[in-house]
């Protein structure tokens, strides 16, 4: 009597085999990382929390500042960085800003605008040239405009200074500060953080009624947007 042969067995198995292991082979689906990306951003504000306050008083903010602490919200946000990764972020703004400030950082996420470091101006000790220096994007300062004994809108959480390195403050006359944007006076570059006239973060801006320094005759604040515009 013939043997059965045992090929159709061994073929058998080797389809199973192949089924199985066919999704681990395939590459991934081109949906998954938009899926991973939608989950990265989280925009948040909140009033500030004792460990915050505790380390904003007599830094950024101290008793006979323009507003008080609980006037003030502290933001959380994502923002994708120079190096093409996503960060977290933290800023303060004043009550009445909050919700239009992360309707901007959603939209500046949304478009990729990529922002350096954005902390507190209290983690370099509420100086606003160091801050500067290092390229830090931040919002609230108890301070007065430079030279002056007036308040800056900073010092009522309704102003941001944006890449500072980037988009420096320049008088015309070749003063820059800080002075490592002076190789970004040439505002016709496309060098990444900078701000563009009618470009998206202007308009992200001017969606809630924010001007821009740049917009200025002179000197110009490449860096600045406040809802007054000073």
């Amino acid at each position: 009597m013939k043997r059965r042969s045992s090929a159709p067995v061994a073929v058998a198995l080797v389809a199973v085999a192949v089924a199985l292991l066919a999704p681990a082979l395939l590459p991934a689906s081109p949906a998954a990382p938009a899926l991973r990306a939608a989950a990265l951003p989280a925009f948040s504000f909140g009033p500030i929390d004792a460990a915050t306050r505790e380390r904003m008083t007599g830094v950024s903010w101290r008793p006979g500042c323009p507003v008080g602490l609980a006037d003030l919200r502290l933001l959380k946000v994502r923002h994708w960085g120079f190096d093409g990764r996503v960060h977290r972020g933290r800023l303060v703004v004043h009550e009445d800003s909050a919700r239009d400030m992360v309707r901007v950082l959603r939209r500046l996420f949304r478009h990729r605008f990529p922002i350096r470091e954005m902390r507190l101006v209290d983690a370099y000790g509420a100086d606003d040239r160091r801050s500067m220096a290092a390229d830090n994007t931040s919002a609230f300062n108890c301070r007065y405009v430079s030279g002056t004994s007036r308040w800056s809108e900073h010092a009522y959480g309704r102003a941001i200074d944006l890449n500072p390195v980037e988009n420096p403050y320049t008088d015309g006359a070749g003063y820059f500060s800080p002075p490592a944007g002076a190789r970004f006076g040439d505002r016709s570059q496309r060098a990444k953080g900078l701000v563009h006239r009618g470009g998206n973060v202007v308009r992200a801006f001017a969606a809630i009624g924010w001007e821009w320094g740049g917009d200025w005759s002179w000197p110009k604040d490449y860096q600045h947007f406040s809802l007054t515009g000073s």
